[in-house]
């Protein structure tokens, strides 16, 4: 079965570099110059507590999968190309693993926990180049073919990647203090069709930004600014897992073409707080958790065999933008 993916809400989003007061409004105008780098520090933990039925029984199976993932991620920007009238264009950039470990546990071996660990180790030293476009979307993506065909491994991968075009889904016409706004986005990799996250963000207020690569968003809230404090653009993202469709329509396509039906429930809900600097752009720290309840089953057309899982899954997510001092860390 498919891993929650590791959320992590925008690894990149942009503001524009104008202090917002109360009303003001903020628009997200992407501030890359060839040459820049980010890196950021991500720890994520996921809780997998579940029971699964097959016609065959397993009682040595395991019911409890814990995981722990450290990344430190860097982001060169390599090309930059503007957009007719002063709009903004394309950006091209690569993103390197200076660091990327796993450590799983399980109550019942589980072969697959240590591979699982072991594809995350493997993207230590290794890049991927990529390129966003205007609208967000992430094309002609190189590099790191094998670990995006794993759809365990890949999730670290996708989460970031999913994380840029995040600045896609703010109001064109800019965001303002006290602001509210929504969207929507399918949730994949999972058996059901039809799943999608509704999110709805609030532009909470402005604050000192989180001094330190350990910080939280939290950490900052009622500290005074002083007169060289960097100050930060606080964002409360909330979201639920909703279905559209009807229930006859869902197994999706890849399950239907292998002679499997699927059906059952999938629901989740979740925030995110980010903290994003108004002098750069840049996010300094996001916090984000998530909780998801399964209960599907999957039956072959063809032998009339059926397994069945429930269970839940609990991820949270800590993101911290590194100072372009700080040493590489082992």
């Amino acid at each position: 079965m498919p891993r929650l993916r590791i959320a992590i809400q925008a690894v990149l989003l942009f503001v524009s570099p104008i202090p917002a007061a109360s009303g003001q409004r903020i628009h997200l105008l992407p501030q890359f110059k060839p040459g820049d780098s980010l890196r950021y520090q991500i720890e994520s933990r996921m809780t997998t507590a579940g029971t699964t039925t097959t016609p065959i029984v397993n009682p040595e199976g395991a019911s409890q999968f814990k995981q722990s993932v450290s990344i430190i991620l860097r982001l060169d920007v390599l090309e930059v190309h503007p957009g007719a009238n002063g709009s903004l264009g394309s950006v091209r950039l690569r993103a390197t693993y200076e660091k990327s470990s796993a450590v799983s546990e399980s109550d019942a071996y589980d072969p697959g926990a240590a591979a699982l660990a072991d594809q995350y180790n493997r993207l230590e030293g290794r890049s991927m180049e990529f390129t966003v476009e205007p609208d967000g979307k992430l094309v002609d993506v190189k590099g790191l073919e094998d670990m995006l065909s794993n759809p365990s491994a890949a999730q670290t991968v996708r989460s970031w990647m999913a994380g840029l075009d995040s600045g896609a889904g703010f109001p064109p016409a800019g965001i303002a203090i006290g602001q509210k706004w929504g969207r929507e986005e399918p949730l994949t990799g999972t058996p059901l069709n039809g799943l999608l996250w509704r999110t709805e963000a609030t532009y909470l207020r402005n604050e000192i930004c989180p001094a330190n690569a350990t910080s939280s968003p939290q950490d900052a809230a009622g500290k005074a600014p002083g007169a060289n404090s960097e100050m930060c653009a606080i964002i409360l993202t909330q979201f639920t897992i909703v279905r559209h469709g009807s229930r006859s329509e869902q197994t999706p396509e890849d399950y239907l073409r292998n002679g499997l039906r699927t059906s059952g429930t999938w629901t989740g809900s979740g925030e995110s707080l980010d903290s994003i600097s108004l002098a750069t752009g840049h996010v300094v720290a996001s916090a984000k958790s998530s909780s998801q309840d399964l209960d599907f089953a999957v039956t072959s057309t063809n032998t009339g065999s059926r397994m069945t899982y429930k269970g839940k899954i609990e991820t949270q997510t800590q993101m911290n933008l590194l100072p372009a001092s700080a040493p590489q860390q082992h």
